[in-house]
């Protein structure tokens, strides 16, 4: 299996030691270089082309929002972790409007953050406990009434596919629910993502929540 290379973002350098030891210390996971700044960070997004990137909001210079904005338009197939001590509403959602696939807080232990880290390497979305429960606060007291065909755009078979992706399911775990041969599930996530003109699962999740879809799961993060 290949090793998830990581680009640590922090102008901490006690947190980011800590992160580079424990991430070298595991037999999937390697660091491939540290930003002290965000222009650091999208210079090094560049030229090193991660597969993650664990980015801090407050830096110095252009801060880590931004940073990550810049990066998503360049190398939108880079996932970024945002990792912070951050957690109010304006950070979480500026962060995930900025194309942030996770945000953990700096106090989550290891296991969170190893977990975090490995998903959003699998394209998945991902939220720390607390800030899983805000996120999902948040669209249930917006939430729409939901007319019968939310997306007309897709098939009732893509509706439902999508819902499944929304509560944070799997390919495999979709194919296994609906009955589907894993290929099949991926052609239809694959129309989802065309019709939807999104370019990831944690874009198709967040039109899908705001269409009012996905709540049959909430614990931990959407889907777990």
């Amino acid at each position: 299996m290949d090793r998830i290379r990581v680009l640590i973002a922090d102008d901490h350098p006690l947190f980011r030691e800590g992160l580079h030891g424990l991430l070298d210390s595991l037999a999937d996971t390697e660091v491939v270089g540290e930003a002290t700044t965000g222009a650091e960070a999208i210079r090094d997004a560049k030229t090193l082309q991660p597969d993650v990137i664990l980015m801090d909001i407050k830096m110095p210079g252009i801060n880590g929002i931004e940073a990550t904005r810049q990066i998503v338009a360049a190398s939108p197939h880079i996932s970024i972790l945002m990792v912070t001590m951050l957690e109010d509403d304006e950070s979480v959602f500026a962060a995930m409007r900025a194309g942030a696939r996770g945000y953990v807080l700096k106090g989550a232990n290891q296991a969170e953050m190893l977990r975090a880290i490995r998903a959003v390497a699998s394209g998945e979305a991902i939220f720390g406990p607390g800030i899983a429960r805000r996120v999902l606060g948040f669209f249930a007291a917006a939430r729409p009434s939901v007319p019968s065909r939310v997306f007309p755009e897709l098939s009732e078979r893509e509706t439902e596919l999508l819902a499944l992706i929304a509560q944070g399911r799997t390919n495999q775990e979709i194919a296994e629910h609906l009955g589907l041969t894993l290929k099949t599930v991926r052609n239809h996530v694959s129309n989802i993502f065309s019709k939807l003109q999104v370019v990831d699962r944690a874009q198709a999740v967040l039109r899908a929540r705001e269409a009012g879809l996905g709540y049959g799961k909430t614990e931990g993060r959407p889907g777990d």
